[in-house]
């Protein structure tokens, strides 16, 4: 995030209930929605996701730098030749969430994640095709109405785990549509739906275009 939360103060707009104080607030503003088309990106996502299980998004949105340093910033060649020895020296770490099951499915991720955009050209191409290249705008009303999960995030996330991905079950998937732009959630009420509706998008064959 461009802002630190040493820099950051309350300018007042409305936004998302959920996205307040000086670390969800940026977040939010600045990275939550936004369609992406980096793989890295993606597997930079994907691993936050899968690390929140079970925790509140503010432990692991803490803890986001170190997850950059702990896993050579979310390059998914390097993190796939990750040794038994690797990660047992990640679990001392306390930059990150030190747990042996999640930090051994980033690395098992990483590698379902090559064989995917081996396969589609980019992992980028392959999640996209399942929105056929244009994020899913929604009209929430209230914060209490956006679901914790929906059959475009079921189907996402069983196809996932056939290929092998772990810790991706259909909520995971869904914050990872959402955080990655597929899925734009932000409340009516929010300054960032409108901003971020109309947003560049992907066409099945991965070239960009501007919705209209």
């Amino acid at each position: 995030m461009a802002t630190t939360p040493l820099e950051w103060t309350d300018d007042g707009r409305a936004r998302c209930d959920w996205a307040s104080g000086p670390w969800l607030a940026p977040y939010h503003d600045e990275v939550w929605g936004v369609p992406i088309h980096d793989d890295r990106q993606h597997f930079e996502f994907l691993t936050l996701e899968a690390a929140q299980a079970g925790l509140s998004w503010l432990t692991v949105l803490k803890r986001r730098e170190g997850y950059h340093r702990a896993f050579a910033e979310f390059d998914p060649e390097v993190v796939a030749r990750f040794t038994p020895r690797k990660v047992d020296s990640l679990l001392t770490d306390p930059g990150i969430i030190r747990n042996r099951k999640k930090v051994e499915a980033t690395v098992v991720n990483a590698g379902a994640l090559l064989a995917v955009a081996e396969e589609h050209g980019t992992f980028d191409d392959y999640l996209w095709g399942f929105v056929d290249g244009t994020p899913v705008v929604n009209r929430w009303r209230t914060q209490g109405e956006v679901p914790a999960t929906t059959p475009l995030a079921e189907t996402v996330s069983a196809d996932l785990r056939r290929r092998g991905f772990r810790f991706m079950g259909p909520t995971v998937v869904y914050a990872h549509l959402q955080a990655a732009g597929l899925v734009n959630d932000h409340v009516t009420s929010c300054f960032r739906l409108s901003e971020l509706d109309g947003r560049a998008t992907k066409t099945r064959k991965g070239t960009a275009r501007a919705r209209g």
